[in-house]
């Protein structure tokens, strides 16, 4: 049987496999709401074969967008959006898919550029807006100095991730992601690259948690129990002296500890200058180091690209999820070809049915030919 094709218990939510699809940018929407753009993504996502779909980061405040095409869930209108595109997806989905969302606070890479646009920081012609982070720190060269949280600024981005919480559980989502990576809000709380705070909230490695983990806590308060909650977390900054994967583990330990059941070990984001070795699977082996010191559900991701590759993974124990991002871009059918290059069953909608591999020669002489 296939490792990646089993089932498995992302704490209260049950997956019938363990293919994730990330979440991922589109930089599409309209002051937060999500438009066609996402209805057509989503449902594409919603037929590709992962078993958990997550929707890209997702505002918990306006300010909290990285660019003004950022997705959001902090208005009534952002949440009729969602709901409509999310509706769609779920009419199309491959049996037992499930939907996750992403809340994010883009911090001090906040007001930015799309990518095909720049991705630098916005100039004073582009409608930009003042940032916010744990220190007076800009990101690089060139980006907006964000101003220092105050105790009251704390206390109303903690509200803002709990008050979109309770709309992603209104929405009907089955998971919901924290996002502590990449160099957003969070994760520049736990680096001390970018916490230069000298109160309860920086210093030590331990002062430097307590913030996030008082999002978690929130969070955690405020949502469901039938609803996993889970992390995304960047395990190393890829530059000395960098949050790395050390503290990742000790971190995954505190919030298994709060009552969180997941956690996505990704890498980088924080620190403009970091040269990150990629390479297939790089991110893999900061994945096996907390699955297996944290005991937490774990997910890999980072140019797994392969069935095979995808296979040995979760076979191996070095994570329990692999989480594809560009992968399932390039191939939105992805799930479907690793079920026929595993030997896996995979509930095909019967519209589909006749280009699979067993009525479709097409599929044969491609096979051939690659």
């Amino acid at each position: 049987m296939s490792a990646l094709f089993s089932p498995l218990a992302l704490g209260p939510v049950s997956l019938p496999n363990r293919i994730v699809v990330a979440p991922m940018c589109q930089y599409s929407a309209d002051d937060g709401s999500a438009t066609d753009w996402h209805i057509q993504h989503w449902m594409t996502l919603a037929m590709s074969g992962a078993a958990l779909v997550v929707v890209e980061a997702t505002g918990v405040e306006r300010r909290g967008r990285i660019t003004h095409g950022c997705l959001g869930l902090y208005s009534d209108a952002n949440e009729r959006s969602i709901a409509r595109a999310l509706a769609a997806a779920r009419a199309v989905a491959l049996p037992g898919t499930r939907f996750g969302i992403q809340l994010a606070h883009a911090g001090r890479k906040a007001s930015s550029q799309r990518p095909w646009e720049g991705g630098r920081a916005l100039g004073p012609d582009q409608d930009p807006w003042p940032t916010v982070g744990p220190s007076a720190v800009p990101f690089d060269s060139g980006w907006h100095t964000p101003e220092a949280l105050d105790e009251a600024g704390l206390e109303r981005v903690k509200a803002a991730f709990v008050a979109a919480a309770g709309r992603a559980v209104r929405l009907g989502f089955d998971a919901i992601e924290l996002h502590m990576a990449h160099g957003y809000l969070l994760h520049s709380f736990l680096s001390p690259l970018s916490n230069q705070r000298d109160d309860r909230w920086g210093g030590d490695a331990e002062r430097r948690r307590a913030f996030p983990l008082a999002v978690a806590r929130a969070v955690r308060n405020a949502v469901p129990a039938g609803i996993a909650l889970g992390v995304r977390v960047s395990a190393s900054e890829w530059v000395e002296g960098g949050f790395g994967v050390e503290e990742a583990t000790v971190l995954a330990a505190e919030l298994k500890a709060v009552g969180f059941d997941f956690i996505c070990a990704s890498s980088g984001g924080n620190a403009a200058q970091a040269r990150i070795p990629t390479g297939p699977g790089y991110q893999v082996p900061l994945a096996r180091e907390i699955r297996q010191k944290s005991g937490l559900v774990t997910r890999a991701v980072g140019l797994i690209v392969d069935p095979h590759q995808a296979e040995g993974i979760v076979a191996r124990g070095d994570a329990d999820q692999v989480a594809l991002a560009r992968a399932v871009l390039d191939d939105p059918r992805w799930g479907w070809h690793a079920a026929e290059a595993l030997g896996a069953e995979l509930a095909l909608p019967p519209q589909y049915a006749r280009a699979g591999v067993k009525t479709w020669p097409g599929r044969k002489l491609l096979q051939a030919a690659e």
